[in-house]
């Protein structure tokens, strides 16, 4: 269902809700955090000066913590209820480089609950916050960058890739987790030692008009932009996302774990975005199980990026993923336009623990990650009710579908219509069923069409000749 201006009523309910002005605000009440004892040279820890500054305006109510000009060198700060953290133009809020600095919390982690490290700035278990101002939380990655990098070798070699994202606890820089009314508006998140911006089990989170540079002074690993994760009624605009995994994320849980949580995310708008270098325009998991369904990503700009719209999951995530709407894009310079791998990245997606692992180095997470889900087949996530309209692909690298479903739930239901994409390559569909195709064209240099496996009911693009 659309208004006379063609949004839907997804968009029309979040826009209610999001532009309404009682949303996330907080009292009139003002406090410097220099006022608290917070010295913005750099080098002084500032941790106990600005949470103390926020401590003092929930206690009173509710208000504004200002971060004038300068930088603050900070470990782990929690928001609290009807309070703000407002970053002004010109001030950093950097990560301080000691992991003694951000005492564990029972939270998520790519899928998994476990305790972990808190982020430098947290909105745990709160309501009606915000994170504010033109300024800049720097993650000053470099340090867990290093950190994972030299664990990878070690675990990569012993067999335990899929280990190692969850053992080397990186910092993140913003976490909303189990809060409702949360806006994050104007700033800019840089070096994020893992994902910069994180919305886990949250109702009602408006993320407006973010920078996100996750390679500021390096290449960090899995460095993602801005990722909903078992959230609902989510709404991201205006933002411009680069680092060195997916820009803009959708998740829901990992496995035996993420199907016993059974959090979906849901009602959930992406538009008028950026993105640059990173894995994905969009992705959708690859933690599935919880589902995920009404979402919406439009009017989004990639130039750089290495896939258009991602899918990726495992036959171990489970989950269903429908009612999923693209329209709108332009891809520019990617590898693969639209790459909808069902079976990602085995090394990380199907754990086991090598027999020559003593078990005096389990950890506690290591036994709920190799849990098998049972029965088998209810980890297959299934992918359905797919709309892809007004895309425009130029510069392909590689090629333009890769799509590898399964064939006991195969991708189905999928409308794509005024598409047109160049590439090296048509690419391959298999294991799908139910798929339209109206003006859609794929422009390859020998014309080439798309090879397909499994496959009923299954339009193909027309493919000419560049």
């Amino acid at each position: 269902m659309t208004d006379s201006d063609g949004e839907s009523q997804l968009v029309q309910d979040l826009e209610r809700r999001f532009y309404d002005d009682d949303f996330a605000a907080v009292p009139d009440r003002t406090v410097d955090a220099t006022d608290h004892g917070a010295t913005p040279d750099g080098e002084t820890r500032c941790t106990v000066s600005i949470q103390d500054a926020i401590d003092t305006v929930a206690d009173a109510g509710g208000g504004v913590v200002r971060l004038p000009e300068g930088t603050y060198l900070s470990g782990a700060l929690f928001l609290q209820s009807n309070v703000e953290l407002r970053i002004e133009a010109g001030a950093t809020l950097k990560a301080v480089q000691d992991d003694d600095a951000y005492p564990n919390r029972e939270t998520r982690v790519a899928g998994i609950e476990m305790e972990w490290p808190a982020a430098l700035v947290n909105a745990y278990e709160v309501s009606n916050v915000g994170v504010t101002g033109e300024g800049t939380i720097d993650g000053n990655g470099e340090y867990w960058w290093e950190k994972f990098n030299d664990m990878r070798g070690d675990y990569e070699d012993r067999g335990l890739r899929w280990a190692v994202d969850y053992d080397c606890e990186r910092v993140r820089p913003l976490v909303a987790y189990e809060s409702e009314d949360v806006l994050f508006r104007d700033f800019t998140v840089e070096r994020q030692g893992f994902w910069a911006v994180t919305m886990t089990y949250c109702d009602g989170v408006h993320v407006d008009g973010l920078t996100v540079r996750g390679n500021v002074g390096g290449y960090g690993p899995s460095t993602d932009g801005i990722n909903t994760d078992s959230s609902r009624n989510v709404l991201v605009e205006d933002c411009d996302v680069a680092g060195n995994d997916d820009c803009l994320c959708l998740k829901a849980g990992r496995d035996a774990d993420g199907l016993r949580v059974d959090r979906p995310t849901e009602n959930v708008v992406y538009r008028h975005c950026r993105t640059g270098e990173g894995g994905g325009l969009v992705t959708i998991g690859s933690e599935t199980a919880g589902g995920i369904r009404n979402v919406e990503a439009y009017d989004i700009h990639g130039e750089g990026t290495s896939t258009g719209i991602r899918f990726k999951s495992a036959k171990v995530r489970g989950g269903v993923i429908e009612n999923l709407t693209f329209r709108d894009l332009s891809v520019e310079g990617a590898r693969t336009v639209f790459e909808w791998n069902l079976d990602w990245h085995p090394d990380y997606s199907y754990p086991t623990i090598p027999d020559d692992v003593p078990e005096s180095e389990y950890q506690p997470h290591w036994e709920v990650m190799t849990t098998p889900v049972e029965p088998p087949e209810r980890g297959i996530p299934e992918f359905r009710d797919i709309t892809v309209e007004n895309v425009r692909a130029t510069d392909t690298d590689r090629d333009a579908f890769f799509v590898n479903g399964y064939a006991e739930k195969p991708i189905s239901r999928v409308a794509f219509a005024d598409v047109d994409v160049e590439a090296p390559d048509a690419g391959s569909i298999a294991h799908a069923a139910d798929w339209t195709m109206t003006d859609v064209t794929v422009r390859t240099p020998d014309g080439e069409g798309v090879d397909t496996e499994d496959c009923e009911r299954v339009d193909l693009p027309e493919t000419v000749s560049q």
